[in-house]
């Protein structure tokens, strides 16, 4: 799969906001809104997994080399994933939900 089509627009499946690609060369796997995103992987970028159960934000922690990740649980499964917060684009990560997320985990 190419980036292209892993950093591409989407709906939320959560929230029903309309979402757009990140620009800052990463790839969009979640909603900077609701930091909800969907289990389609089983590999990353492969969209091969057939649970597509939402992926709920549960924690944030903290990365000495990629930085603040969100930690997803999928409601369906209960698989988890780890992803890095979206910043320095166009459309970043919701930062009062982020910081909700980090004050719950103390």
């Amino acid at each position: 799969m190419s980036k292209r089509s892993e950093n591409s627009a989407f709906i939320c499946v959560n929230c029903g906001k309309e979402i757009v690609p990140l620009s800052n060369g990463s790839c969009r796997n979640h909603c900077p809104y609701c930091l909800c995103s969907l289990h389609v992987d089983n590999e990353i970028g492969d969209r091969q997994n057939q649970c597509r159960g939402i992926m709920k934000p549960m924690e944030i922690k903290y990365n000495t080399k990629k930085g603040y990740q969100i930690i997803h649980e999928c409601t369906k499964c209960s698989f988890i994933r780890v992803n890095k917060v979206a910043e320095n684009t166009d459309m970043p990560d919701n930062l009062d939900l982020i910081m909700e997320l980090m004050r719950n985990n103390i």
